[in-house]
């Protein structure tokens, strides 16, 4: 019978499925990678790479329901001793009802049991998936009511076929908190669950990619701050162990994490116990360096501090977002045409549901429908406009202006150094151009002129492969314009950068 277990090992480097990948897998030989790739993915991962923990994802694709038993099959002699739910980790992201309208829920527990009763059934750790992910959480009561209808669906399943590994079907919850308001209010949430269930210790994620699609790049760092602050003071407050996971991808608009730049990127994230290895990290790099960094990683993080300061500088910080956010959202309104004429270009890498109609779910700001945080960032980036800039310039100038540089300064320590990298895949002749159609590349042409003038620096293409970088992207504006074909020049740009988006 599954017990919860206080001492049980945090993961450290958890590998996704986030399909940001430009390149092809080191292990593959196409950068789509299927659903029945999956089994040989969380090998490279758990082994090659060493990760200690692989994402299971159920939101929005399609997922192989029998990964579990055909990785065991298929690897009987490694997991024998290294087990999966015991030194390495298997976390399943399952569906939110709630935003996603799907009927993989239910398809999502069997599984999980399944997988139970078949390492049980080889005299392997059971069971192996013990933790479930919850997208977009937004209260207490999502994350009880998943974790009460896979308690009765555990109870059904030990009625009808006797024994059961899971008991009474107990399972950690691991909310993600996906918008910047989300994040900084999920005290709240973590408050309201403590009242129902006191586990021996919580995980809380924290994405990075959503709350700057939605609000901007400052304010998706700013609110990472917030929500690591604020799930530590309620974690201390009853006497629960917090540990922080955050989701970042490659790029500064989606984290900033990658192998080039972990050093520099990686003491934002201060207080963090697990980030997200995203697809890009481990397959737009060569094998050595992705090890190295991963390594890195490990080290670096084996001993986390919890995040503290106070309530004026929450609220400070709360005040800078509204800022940022009050340049940002109009800008991206009226972009958005532009962001999703060029999105649909940009190539998938995985078996995705569409985020339409019965399916699914989609992101959007204001009036607008936006593409997701991958293909929009790509979008942008095919552009040559990093969208790290938008609203940025006119926030900094709005928050010189308010006495809040400061602030600003203590808690996104790494904003300099973040636009250096976006700034290097700049193309000024293209933004130049748009300038004099559009509205909103006027206001994205005076944020980087501000953040060049506050900020001190020069952006644009720095080495040859900026350089090379930006003449692709221009050769992408003016195949566009002329209706010609640009879709290798698209993903040539994506190599160059080392992530589609």
């Amino acid at each position: 019978m599954f017990s919860s277990n206080k001492n049980r090992t945090i993961p450290i480097l958890m590998g996704t499925q986030h399909p940001d990948n430009a390149g092809i897998p080191f292990w593959g030989d196409d950068p789509f990678i299927e659903s029945k790739q999956e089994t040989e993915e969380v090998y490279e991962n758990l082994v090659t790479l060493d990760c200690d923990e692989y994402m299971w994802d159920w939101e929005g694709k399609f997922a192989d329901e029998a990964m579990i038993e055909r990785l065991m099959s298929t690897h009987l002699e490694t997991f024998q001793k290294t087990q999966v739910g015991r030194d390495k980790f298997i976390t399943i992201r399952v569906p939110n009802i709630w935003e996603e309208k799907t009927f993989k829920l239910a398809r999502a527990y069997m599984s999980v049991l399944s997988a139970a009763e078949f390492t049980k059934s080889l005299e392997l750790h059971s069971p192996p998936v013990f933790e479930f992910i919850l997208p977009m959480t937004t209260s207490a009561k999502q994350l009880l009511h998943v974790q009460r209808t896979f308690q009765k669906t555990a109870k059904l399943h030990q009625d009808i076929f006797e024994n059961s590994e899971f008991g009474e079907g107990y399972v950690h919850m691991i909310p993600i908190f996906e918008s910047v308001e989300d994040m900084a209010g999920c005290g709240t949430v973590l408050e309201e669950f403590f009242k129902e269930d006191l586990p021996p210790y919580m995980r809380v994620f924290l994405a990075r990619s959503d709350p700057a699609l939605n609000a901007g790049f400052a304010p998706a760092m700013l609110a990472t701050r917030m929500g690591l602050r604020e799930m530590y003071r309620v974690g201390e407050k009853h006497g629960v162990p917090i540990y922080p996971i955050i989701g970042t991808g490659s790029l500064p608009f989606r984290g900033g994490i990658n192998p080039e730049n972990i050093k520099k990127s990686l003491p934002q994230y201060e207080g963090v116990k697990t980030v997200t290895i995203q697809s890009a990290f481990r397959y737009d790099y060569p094998l050595e360096q992705v090890k190295e960094a991963l390594a890195y990683m490990r080290e670096e993080l084996s001993d986390v501090k919890p995040v503290k300061f106070s309530d004026e500088e929450f609220k400070l910080l709360g005040d800078l977002n509204d800022i940022f956010k009050s340049f940002y959202r109009p800008t991206v309104e009226k972009y958005a045409p532009h962001i999703n004429d060029m999105a649909k270009h940009v190539p998938s890498r995985r078996e995705r549901l569409q985020h339409v109609g019965l399916l699914g779910y989609s992101r959007g700001i204001g009036e607008v429908t936006l593409p997701r945080a991958i293909k929009f960032t790509a979008a942008c980036y095919s552009m040559g406009i990093p969208p790290e800039f938008i609203g940025t310039g006119r926030g900094l100038r709005a928050a010189q202006e308010k006495g809040l540089m400061d602030v600003l300064n203590t808690h996104f320590t790494t904003l300099i150094w973040e636009l250096q990298h976006a700034g290097k895949f700049l193309n000024k002749e293209n933004l130049q151009e748009l300038a004099q159609k559009y509205d909103w590349a006027q206001e994205i042409q005076e944020d980087v002129q501000l953040c060049e003038e506050i900020l001190g620096m020069e952006f644009g293409p720095h080495k040859d492969h900026h350089f090379l970088h930006r003449n692709v992207t221009s050769n992408i504006l003016l195949k566009q314009k002329l209706g010609l074909d640009f879709a290798d020049d698209l993903v040539e740009a994506a190599v160059m950068r080392k992530s589609l988006g």
